[in-house]
């Protein structure tokens, strides 16, 4: 085991942090706090680091109890949202710092953290700018030198407080592939926050979904997508529909006192430009470009719904061509979670 953490709980003043949190992460896994803001994820983190203290509970590190230790007994690395470089430092210098801070009988020689510090910066892909300064470096190089430099001192765990929450989006995109590969290749345990579900999904092992200072769900990012454990959850990993009703024989039947609640994700829905026994007739109210997709919000016509239905460049290009204002929506998966009992059914129509 790599981190244990058992019956964890912080308040801030009447504000509760974190609520009677339990959670394992294996050795070697890259695990994302995935949340809103204000669901804990980041106080989690502190704690973990011994940045912030718990009201209450334990942190174990390999099964070492840690939660009396200092930041610099855990064997930390932590990475910055906003880098935190020095500078007047070169790149290299930033690399080497917590290196060459360390008290005299166990810091390496020069020659140890020259050949040290220029594995990092291959490792990175920077080799040619280490003589360079922050100033002088992009948002996603100054990110890696951040990174770099939390790895210099070898630290037995690795966090990182939303590190790519600072970049525009194409930088983004590159990075979280290269924090994977990266990953893949020296297997150090980390945790990274995050409030982005389609990094969560993308980059991690393990996501641990987090709402009012709850673990709402710990699963694989596939399990947590395709198996929500509740409704928070599915609504808040990836766009889906909502409705309040019941599945009978010709699919979804709306019905406000219904107690159940009926989740459908854009891609389970097929649009039609004729009827079909069960689809449901609706207007089209707006298009949005999402890459290679576009996605409709269709209105309802027998219960004024929203919904978001996503398709094709293809068959959005045949929409305008016939000009059609009403198309048929058919519902190909319906998950019905019930407010009496909190379990969930899933449908295939």
């Amino acid at each position: 085991m790599g981190i244990k953490i058992s019956n964890l709980n912080k308040n801030f003043g009447d504000f509760v942090a974190l609520k009677n949190v339990n959670l394992e992460i294996n050795k070697g896994e890259l695990t994302a706090l995935l949340g809103p803001s204000g669901s804990g994820k980041t106080t989690l983190l502190r704690i973990i680091a011994g940045l912030e203290n718990a009201g209450s509970g334990e942190i174990s590190f390999f099964g070492e109890n840690v939660s009396r230790k200092s930041i610099k007994e855990r064997g930390i690395g932590f990475v910055f949202q906003h880098y935190a470089l020095f500078r007047h430092m070169s790149v290299f210098d930033n690399i080497a710092f917590g290196l060459n801070v360390r008290p005299k009988a166990s810091r390496p020689s020069k020659d140890e953290i020259k050949q040290r510090v220029m594995h990092l910066l291959k490792m990175i892909q920077l080799e040619s700018l280490a003589g360079r300064f922050p100033d002088e470096l992009s948002g996603g190089q100054k990110q890696r030198v951040a990174l770099a430099r939390a790895l210099a001192v070898e630290p037995k765990i690795l966090l990182l407080d939303e590190p790519f929450g600072a970049l525009d989006a194409k930088v983004r995109a590159d990075l979280r592939r290269w924090l994977r590969k990266l990953h893949d290749e020296i297997h150090i345990t980390s945790v990274f926050v995050t409030h982005d579900q389609e990094e969560a999904l993308e980059v991690s092992d393990k996501i641990v979904v987090m709402n009012k200072g709850e673990i709402q769900q710990v699963g694989t990012p596939v399990d947590v997508y395709e198996k929500p454990a509740n409704p928070f959850v599915y609504s808040f990993l990836g766009n889906v529909n909502l409705f309040r009703g019941r599945v009978g024989a010709d699919g979804i039947v709306s019905d406000e006192s219904a107690g159940d609640l009926l989740f459908v994700r854009p891609h389970e829905i097929e649009l039609g430009f004729e009827y079909s026994a069960g689809s449901k007739k609706g207007e089209i109210v707006h298009s949005r470009i999402l890459g290679s997709r576009i996605r409709l919000d269709i209105k309802m016509q027998e219960s004024a719904d929203m919904v978001e239905v996503d398709i094709t460049s293809a068959k959005f290009k045949d929409i305008k061509e016939k000009n059609l204002k009403f198309v048929y929506l058919n519902f190909t998966s319906v998950h019905s979670y019930s407010q009496e009992d909190g379990s969930f059914c899933d449908y295939y129509i």
